[in-house]
């Protein structure tokens, strides 16, 4: 990990001091040296100076001390300490006009988030990071950066700050901490496959950390669980003997919340008494707790108590401040008591405390609706449906028209019968103005409701912002900041609580002034958080929360926020645009920024700071906190997958252009060194490499990557540039026609599909040029040879392919979830008859509702009415295995029909020299579909090729999208998805559709993102490819980084494949073997670092040589591939096949390894013979690649 010399910014401090009072000496009269000499004392305290102890001191002081470092409590001398730092930095970077080093804004940053100065710390960060090229290469400064982001509930920024810090030092001091911060923000996000992991993590990691195991085991207790085990584990939890208040009182929440939500455990009326009595035991343990508070009233109310029920949501806005949510409800319980003026005030004060509460929106609507005030309904219907969070979209939009047009006998909605006011599932509890407290319902109120234009802000225009897709601040801010302390003795959200009520005392309106106030009781720190108190689908965006994005500092807005109206829409898409990277220097800001940090010098200096580095490079830099808000600075640093890593044009691999920072002046950046003492040639012998590489230890980057040392971590790439115009958007499908064998073997057909700029290939006629034998993949044929073969089955709803429904027909999403199964194939054989037989006798309806009239317009309202109905499910067989040539023979020998680079096995495919099994991939799996049936959006494993053969009698329709686009559909919802054709275009990203024909064969070519859904009944045959080139071996190992940065596991064992290529193929095309030859140096350099280390630590190793298609090994835990040396715990040696453990992850569990033995599967001196004797071979005439199988499968 790269210091951040603190030491030698600390002695620049005092030299610079100096230098600085002797300024102009030379020329100044005697009179100027007497006033100079008698304001000395007063410049001393103005610019103090450090001692040497002090120095040394602060160097070891960084971010990784943050919530261990208890400066509020026994730590007054270090507090003391490092508050004369801060003093020292501050004058330094006034009197030296910025011309410091970047390491000293690092440092500075660190210090001012030890104590707690969120806006200070983010400040310094965003100097470092502008000033600093490698930045990335700094894990403190990561981590703490990380560490402010999670503080203002920027969890997408935070989430990728603290994966690089992870990328480049898995071994990282404090990863136990971000493992539980990541499993937190995961959790939030509604990922919880993800936010299982991390907590997994955290819990095998017996490093110290500021989160008990009882609350780590608290919030895993529900992650992808079932409901009744979830159960099980809550209950489990609460027979622990000590358990902390806190946590006992959140786990009764979940509990109670859980009976009163879910209806498979029991019936209605004992789940509401069970979630009661366990709400109320929560309360026991933690009075202060609004969310519990709020809970209970829900259950109150669902009941019929009214009273309580107003007892209990007046309880939750004084312990736990404003609440959208509450006061929604709130509002639900006055008009049942039929009370609209309160009920009014009540949705108002919900509305202006969340401008995309759907539910507020619509019980607002529905509350003028029944007052004959349809005008005021319609805007308030129209806002609801602008809302993220509307799952009801469909039905509003045909009341609004129903309104529009005076349809006036129609029935109100009936939404308040549904209890729609907050999610059911998933409340949520947002920092907001102080709003009045809800009165007891009484029997007389008025019958005619105000105009909604009493409502604050215009309702046409209060819920746009909902629809720009900024990094949302997540609502659950006291849920995870005050839970996981910033710092043990935080103490700050008193204070901050008052002052976002004095933020947001403006848009009290006068029907809420109506009402009496809140007293103003300070909140209590919120419980931990857990999903089923969290609503990230109703977050805001940065721009909708100016004000009050955090409860421990309101300001955030003016760090964090764009600059203009938080109403604008256009400038939160800007917003959106600007700040989808995790580094300050591009984060935008308001000109409320010097408020909030204007006793830093950091922002009044940052205008003119030049870098003593260079000069001229810093001229005219802006810091972030500064800039216009018309800046719009572009994301920096390259990313993957062709805009980054490897560079094919570089003459060597270590030759690679550095991030780059851009931005309105931006600085730029500043060159890499060349003399970095890890940038080893790859040329010498494996004994030269081996002596540079000695004791050279992490050199701050992490040993284990294969990309470049001088690349930073990979990121999403930004969308080419300029955009296609929109008639380009969506291309004609490359298609080659085949009509002989000559032609499949026609040499250029090899060239077009694999080249760069096809995405997509389809081979028409393939099957019959070839003679192929498609009867053989036939229904008929796969249950004569084997009926009870195993079948993955996927439910799924039917639907046309360019759309995607909720279960109800009713709102369009992404999301595209299957439940999963198992069957055999013959009973897959018999649904799928039986599929075809119910269509005929359906046909004739389905065209009925689905075929509008030639002369009648397909109105998105009229779509709307047809999907009212529940769509219906379908079963969809999907990935059968025909590996085994015993079971499959006639069918994988009917496949060697193709010409080589399509086959399954082949000299050319890379996929072909792993050595071992990798299902659908190297092997060839079947599908078996009914119409409807869908494979949702994705890209191949590790960015291979993919080929595809239908087999028939139905036809497939495929879409595809070109690689270079792929960053613009991964910041999509987790899980599966399937894309809504006009949201693509309107992002200018071109997409390729076309129908697949029994007997075509469709090439997907490296990375291309594609989704397909059967038209008919048919088969499909399918598995990658990989193509002996350099475009597909870097995009694959691009992709290799991507995943170990987001902690999934790669499909394809990289390291492991490069080193079979170095044993089995001679190459001629250089930049494939300089990729290659750089893996092998970097895995070489990783494993004598590892012997080193256990040498030292008199740990010796065990040989353990490799067996015959024995798999690659991956880490049990972390998923990382785990490459010749093995940690195995000793009581699990003679397991087979091992449990492996990384060394990190070997590390985490016992320190010092005495529970391990380390095998070997290889000798050093093999690998030093494989390095040397993989040599560049001359190119053959027409410069192809030579490439020579010696004997793939024999290792």
């Amino acid at each position: 990990m790269q210091s951040c010399a603190g030491g030698v910014s600390l002695a620049a401090c005092t030299a610079t001091a100096a230098a600085a009072s002797s300024v102009g000496g030379g020329g100044a009269s005697d009179e100027g040296n007497k006033m100079a000499a008698g304001k000395a004392s007063e410049a001393e305290e103005d610019f103090p100076t450090l001692t040497a102890q002090e120095r040394d001191t602060l160097a070891a002081i960084d971010s990784s001390l943050f919530g261990f470092q208890k400066l509020h409590e026994d730590g007054a001398r270090t507090k003391a300490l490092v508050l004369k730092a801060v003093r020292c930095y501050d004058a330094l970077i006034l009197k030296a006009e910025g011309k410091v080093e970047p390491e000293l804004f690092c440092q500075l940053g660190h210090f001012n988030l030890l104590l707690e100065d969120y806006p200070k710390a983010l400040s310094a960060y965003q100097r470092y990071y502008s000033l600093q090229t490698d930045y990335w290469k700094n894990a403190a400064f990561l981590y703490g950066l990380g560490m402010v982001y999670f503080h203002y509930n920027a969890f997408q920024w935070a989430i990728k700050a603290f994966q690089e810090v992870l990328y480049i030092d898995a071994g990282f001091s404090r990863a136990k901490e971000i493992h539980l911060r990541l499993g937190l923000m995961f959790k939030v996000n509604t990922d919880y496959e993800s936010s299982l992991k991390h907590f997994q993590l955290a819990l095998i990691d017996s490093n110290p950390c500021t989160l008990s195991k009882a609350e780590s085991k608290c919030n895993i207790s529900y992650l992808g669980r079932k409901i009744h085990t979830a159960k099980e584990a809550y209950e489990a939890l609460l027979q622990t003997e000590d358990l902390p208040a806190r946590v006992k009182a959140t786990t009764l929440q979940q509990l109670g919340w859980m009976h009163h939500t879910v209806e498979q455990l029991g019936e209605r009326s004992s789940r509401d008494t069970y979630a009661i009595q366990c709400l109320q035991k929560s309360l026991e343990a933690d009075p202060k707790s609004g969310q519990s508070w709020y809970f209970l009233g829900r259950c109150y109310s669902s009941i019929g108590k009214v009273q309580d029920a107003f007892v209990s949501y007046r309880q939750s806005i004084d312990k736990s401040e404003a609440s959208a949510d509450t006061w929604c409800s709130i509002g639900v319980l006055y008009q049942q008591q039929n009370q609209p003026m309160d009920a009014l005030q009540a949705y108002i004060c919900a509305v202006q405390l969340d401008h995309s509460h759907a539910a507020a929106w619509m019980d607002l609507g529905t509350l003028y609706e029944s007052c004959h005030q349809p005008h005021d309904a319609i805007k308030c219907y129209i806002n609801a449906t602008r809302s993220k969070g509307c799952s009801n979209t469909a039905a509003l939009t045909h009341r609004i028209k129903c309104l529009q047009v005076g349809a006036r006998g129609e029935p109100a909605l009936t939404g308040l019968q549904k209890d729609s006011s907050p999610t059911a599932s998933h409340p949520r509890s947002d920092d907001a103005p102080d709003p009045p407290r809800p009165r007891p319902a009484s029997s007389s109120s008025s019958t005619t409701c105000p105009s909604s234009n009493q409502v604050a802000h215009s309702t046409d225009t209060a819920s746009t912002t909902t629809a720009s897709s900024s990094p949302a601040l997540q609502s659950n801010n006291g849920n995870i900041s005050n839970h996981l302390p910033t710092s043990p003795a935080s103490a700050t959200t008193s204070a901050s609580n008052a002052a976002t009520k004095d933020a947001t005392k403006t848009t009290t309106t006068a029907a809420a002034a109506a009402v009496s106030q809140n007293n103003g009781e300070d909140a209590a720190p919120s419980p931990l958080a857990n999903h089923v108190q969290e609503a990230s689908d109703k977050a805001k965006t940065l721009s909708e929360t100016a004000g009050s994005l955090s409860a421990d500092n309101p300001k955030l807005s003016s760090l964090l926020a764009d600059g203009k109206d938080s109403e604008n829409s256009t400038g939160s898409q800007d917003l959106n645009k600007r700040v989808n990277n995790i580094h300050p220097a591009v984060t935008p800001s308001t000109p409320q920024a010097h408020s909030s940090a204007a006793s830093s010098p950091i922002s009044a200096m940052s205008t003119a700071t030049p870098s003593p580095k260079s000069t001229d490079q810093a001229a005219g830099a802006q810091s972030p906190a500064t800039r216009s808000s018309n800046a719009n600075p572009a994301p920096p640093a390259p990313a993957v997958n062709g805009k980054g890593g490897i560079s094919e044009d570089s003459q060597s691999p270590m030759k690679a252009d550095p991030p780059a920072v851009t931005g309105l002046k931006a600085t730029p950046p500043h060159a890499h060194s060349s003399n970095s003492s890890s940038s080893i040639s790859i040329y010498p012998s494996s004994t030269d490499v081996l002596k540079a590489c000695r004791n050279l230890g992490k050199n701050g980057l992490s040993n284990s990557s294969i990309l470049l040392d001088k690349c930073p971590p990979p990121r999403l790439p930004p969308a080419p540039n300029p955009a296609l115009p929109k008639d380009k958007l969506n291309p004609p499908t490359p298609s080659i026609y085949l009509e002989n064998k000559r032609d499949a073997f026609f040499p250029p057909l090899h060239q077009f599909c694999t080249n760069p700029s096809n995405p997509v290939t389809v081979i028409r006629g393939l099957a019959g040029a070839l003679k192929l034998d498609l009867g053989l993949f036939s229904t008929k044929t796969l249950v004569e040879a084997n009926p009870e073969h195993l079948v993955e089955v996927w439910t799924q709803l039917s639907q046309p392919a360019d759309e995607n429904w909720d279960q109800p027909g009713t709102k369009k999403m992404w999301r595209c979830e299957s439940g999963r199964g198992h069957t055999t194939i013959a009973k897959y054989a018999q649904y799928q008859a039986a599929s075809f037989q119910e269509s005929l006798r359906e046909e004739n309806e389905k065209k009925a509702l689905k075929e509008p009239s030639d002369t009648e317009p397909t109105s998105a309202d009229s779509v709307a009415r047809k999907r009212r109905g529940p769509l219906k499910y379908i079963k969809f067989g999907t990935n059968i295995d025909v590996s085994d040539e015993k079971k499959w023979k006639q069918q994988l020998q009917e496949l060697s029909k193709l010409p080589a680079f399509a086959r399954v096995v082949s000299a050319g495919n890379l996929l072909s020299h792993v050595g071992h099994t990798i299902l659908g991939m190297n092997t060839a799996q079947l599908y078996m579909k009914v119409p409807g049936s869908r494979i949702p959006g994705h890209q191949e494993h590790n960015n291979f090729c993919a080929v595809n053969i239908n087999i028939g009698p139905g036809d497939c329709e495929w879409f595809a999208v070109p690689e270079p686009y792929w960053g613009e559909q991964h910041q999509l919802p987790d899980g599966s998805w399937w894309p809504n054709l006009e949201d693509l275009y309107e992002a200018d990203v071109p997409v390729y559709r076309f129908i697949q024909r029994p007997g075509d064969l469709v090439w997907l070519n490296t990375g291309t993102v594609h989704w397909v859904q059967a038209i008919g009944w048919c088969n499909n045959i399918a598995w990658n490819v990989g193509p002996l080139t350099a475009h597909q071996y870097k995009l694959a190992v691009e992709r290799y980084e991507w995943n170990k940065l987001q902690s999934v596991k790669s499909m394809v064992p990289m390291v492991h494949l490069s080193w079979n290529m170095a044993r089995n193929i001679k190459v001629s095309d250089h930049k494939l073997y300089e990729m290659i030859k750089y893996c092998l140096l970097r895995t070489l350099k990783q494993c004598q670092w590892v012997k080193e280390a256990l040498a030292a630590a008199g740990k010796e190793t065990v040989l353990s040589p490799r067996s015959r298609d024995e798999a690659a090994h991956y880490c049990t835990i972390c998923e990382v591939e785990v490459f010749n040396l093995l940690f195995v715990r000793r009581e699990l040696l003679s397991k087979v096949p091992p449990v492996v453990h990384c060394q990190d992850c070997a590390r985490k569990g016992s320190s010092t390894l005495d529970d391990f033995v380390v095998l070997e599967q290889y000798r050093m001196d093999d690998l030093m013979h494989i390095y040397d004797h993989f040599t560049l071979e001359t190119a053959p005439p027409g410069g192809r690649v030579l490439c020579t199988l010696y004997n793939v499968f024999n290792r």
